[in-house]
């Protein structure tokens, strides 16, 4: 909802779990319910920009109104929801094709057909090739200068800067083929090599009724 015109697609997972007939249902519930949401954001913006226009010390609040604005502009698109049944390899394909087939959309993303640069490629294939060495670590951690000097070894990137690897970096990170928390004071300069290494920490830490399981132990 902050990042501008943000594209969001829906999935329904478990439906081996659902009745006859229940799948419709549940995917139109949730549909309303994500429209809903959306409504009420939008009404909620209105209000708060309405307020602070409104206020006979409006000039105190320009930084609050300018975040607003900023966001009120932020607009998002929610594709229809896809319905899959993980456990079924047919599902997953045709997720994938769903997929595919809105990312070449150009309406929807109208720098798709943006070339990249080859050095792009070049360090993306570099990186994939070193995440898949055995030399690399299971976590897939590697410290950001280190991973720029072994980088910089390779045919076709004997010149690659650091700002440079910067840059594909952020491509990569949008992309999902690492991780990049540059944001982060405390990660900046680590990245992850193994994103499904991330996501199976998430998983051990992040859990549904996590404090409630934690208290129930005497």
């Amino acid at each position: 909802m902050r990042v501008p015109n943000s594209v969001v697609l829906p999935v329904g997972t478990h439906i081996d779990c659902c009745q006859e007939g229940e799948v419709e249902e549940k995917r139109c519930d949730i549909m309303s319910k994500i429209a809903a949401m959306l409504e009420e954001r939008k009404n909620n913006l209105s209000h708060f920009i309405n307020n602070l226009e409104g206020s006979e010390e409006s000039e105190f609040y320009v930084d609050q109104w300018e975040k607003l604005k900023e966001m009120e502009n932020c607009a998002l698109t929610v594709l229809d929801l896809v319905p899959v049944n993980c456990t079924d390899h047919r599902d997953i394909k045709k997720l994938e094709a769903v997929i595919l087939e809105h990312v070449r959309n150009e309406e929807l993303f109208p720098e798709v057909v943006r070339v990249l640069p080859p050095v792009y490629r070049h360090v993306e294939a570099a990186i994939v090739d070193v995440a898949q060495s055995e030399e690399m670590a299971d976590h897939g951690m590697m410290d950001l200068q280190y991973l720029l000097s072994k980088l910089s070894h390779r045919e076709h990137l004997a010149n690659l800067g650091r700002e440079l690897l910067q840059d594909i970096l952020r491509y990569l990170h949008r992309i999902g083929l690492i991780i990049w928390y540059e944001e982060i004071k405390h990660l900046e300069n680590t990245v992850f090599l193994q994103p499904t290494f991330l996501i199976s920490m998430f998983k051990l830490l992040v859990r549904y009724r996590l404090v409630q399981q934690l208290e129930s132990i005497s």
